[in-house]
């Protein structure tokens, strides 16, 4: 009998702490919010003109490499279209993309104000038939 009572007291105290375990990590938050850090992301789809040379096509990459010596931006990658296979949700008519991330709004339209940058658009628009921005924020 007093190992039946044990046994039940032990479940018991198992299922208070259990309980309370839960209740408490629940509230946690309301006493120590973690805030989540935003990140701005910058991509871009170059759409480059059907009668540049392979050398012209080459000299657009330049384009990147200044972009990258901009502040603000981190990590800036760029690149052509994958030899993925067709299918209907995929688009890869585009030249070349290239992404960045920002750590604020603020920074993201601060670059795209800079002059360095203005002139590095302003140089190698010629190159470019058509160009897609596409600005999104990750929690």
């Amino acid at each position: 009998m007093e190992r039946r009572k044990f046994l039940f007291r032990s479940v018991q105290a198992s299922a208070l702490l259990l309980i309370s375990g839960n209740m408490f990590a629940s509230a946690l938050p309301m006493f120590n919010p973690i805030k989540k850090k935003k990140v701005y992301f910058h991509y871009l789809l170059f759409w480059l003109r059907k009668d540049l040379s392979e050398a012209e096509v080459k000299e657009f990459e330049n384009f990147f490499e200044g972009l990258k010596k901009l502040p603000y931006q981190k990590n800036l990658r760029y690149g052509k279209p994958a030899n993925s296979s067709p299918r209907a949700v995929l688009d890869n008519t585009f030249t070349y993309n290239a992404s960045m991330e920002f750590d604020s709004l603020e920074e993201l339209e601060a670059y795209g104000q800079l002059p360095e940058h203005l002139a590095l658009v302003q140089k190698y628009k010629p190159f470019f038939e058509k160009m897609m921005v596409h600005d999104t924020v990750y929690n």
